[in-house]
């Protein structure tokens, strides 16, 4: 039989693909030569092949970048729940859950009103003002892990609050959406979509430990890690797809589903399985993401991104150092903390900002607008927490305990 010959719109999938995972090596090479976070050599690599860079896009079908993002978020947020099995949920404590909740809604309430007093429409204040709200654990835990101090007591509650900010942005995320898709803000809406959000995540977590996690547990038990790694991407997928249809975002979904496989007893072995698959869809997410940026808008916006970027720093700063004092944290340590949690932004902006998108609720300059403050709070993060932690601390508190 004559094989079939590749047709030229085949042809130019493979070749945007290609495109997309030579430029993103290329940046990836460069920013780990530079010492810089992987996530901003991903977002240029996008902004260089991208059909918003003259003189010309160097990606045929935008469209395909679209729906691979969409890939990457389930990949992603499933990898982050993958982190989080119940019972470290339940440890992160009282003073965490508070300080997580007083600044990250501090910082998303404040927010809002920044984008409003800008001339914002309110879905585009609200998505901005979420997307400032979380702090990248990943960066948090890469540099303190890097300082020698990720077993330290101060270093468990600041990772204990990022663990809520995660489920604090994730489930607004779902209500934000849910909201829009009503097409309304009214105070039924909001408390129908609340209700819809944890009915779903109460629901799933309730459940699934008593379901799910063990049925993955006994396949992992046939001794085939091909039939785990296809039962764990279906679970991702199977929750992404039902969280969609219930109108909450797939990032909601794909964080419940990491959650119940990092409740089994099958942990270890997935996130072995997943650790590939999540940095390669991940780099491709972020590259998509930055392709998708129209910053030909961002000159415009030079003022309200200055604006953003310092109630992001200066509202999380002075929140969680308030809330941290409230709680009863000795001076060092909160101030410790608040400097670790001043440093906003990271992966999870991005999928906030994403989803405004995703559901046609905020307009064209929002993506890019987050993605410019993306880049600049995760090039500053790691010099506040260095700051903090060797700067604010006596020595002997720093060290592991």
């Amino acid at each position: 039989m004559a094989r079939r010959a590749m047709t030229l719109e085949e042809a130019l999938f493979v070749e945007d693909l290609a495109i997309v995972l030579l430029v993103a090596l290329g940046m990836a090479l460069l920013f780990r030569w530079l010492r810089q976070p992987m996530v901003i050599g991903y977002l240029v690599a996008g902004m260089i092949i991208g059909p918003y860079t003259p003189p010309f896009a160097l990606i045929h079908y935008p469209d395909i970048l679209s729906a691979l993002a969409e890939m990457g978020i389930v990949f992603l947020l499933f990898a982050v729940g993958l982190e989080y099995p119940l019972a470290r949920l339940r440890s992160v404590g009282r003073r965490a859950v508070v300080i997580a909740l007083t600044e990250s809604l501090a910082t998303f309430g404040v927010g809002f009103g920044v984008g409003r007093a800008f001339g914002f429409s309110v879905y585009d204040s609200l998505f901005i003002g979420l997307a400032i709200s979380v702090t990248s654990t990943v960066i948090v835990s890469s540099v303190l892990e890097e300082l020698g101090v990720l077993r330290a007591s101060d270093a468990s509650l600041v990772l204990g609050i990022t663990v809520v900010e995660d489920i604090i942005t994730v489930t607004l995320l779902g209500v934000l959406q849910s909201t829009a898709a009503n097409g309304h803000l009214a105070p039924l809406a909001i408390i129908l979509s609340l209700v819809l959000v944890f009915a779903f995540v109460a629901g799933a977590l309730v459940l699934g430990p008593r379901t799910i996690s063990p049925l993955i547990d006994r396949l992992r038990a046939t001794g085939a890690r091909e039939t785990l790694l296809l039962s764990i991407l279906a679970l991702a997928f199977a929750f992404s797809l039902l969280s969609s249809l219930i109108g909450i975002s797939v990032a909601t979904g794909a964080f419940l589903a990491g959650v119940l496989v990092a409740e089994s007893d099958s942990q270890a072995v997935a996130h072995e399985l997943m650790a590939p698959l999540k940095e390669l869809f991940g780099a491709i997410f972020f590259v998509s993401m930055g392709a998708l940026m129209n910053v030909g808008l961002l000159p415009q916006y030079v003022l309200p991104i200055a604006a953003f970027l310092a109630t992001a720093i200066g509202v999380k700063l002075l929140a969680s150092y308030v809330a941290a004092r409230r709680e009863r944290v000795s001076a060092a340590e909160a101030k410790r903390t608040a400097l670790t949690l001043s440093a906003s932004g990271g992966e999870l902006s991005i999928v906030v900002a994403k989803g405004g998108a995703d559901v046609g609720a905020t307009s064209a300059f929002v993506l890019p607008f987050v993605g410019a403050l993306t880049v600049v709070t995760t090039v500053l993060a790691p010099f506040l927490i260095r700051f903090a932690w060797r700067r604010s601390a006596a020595p002997e508190d720093a060290a592991p305990r």
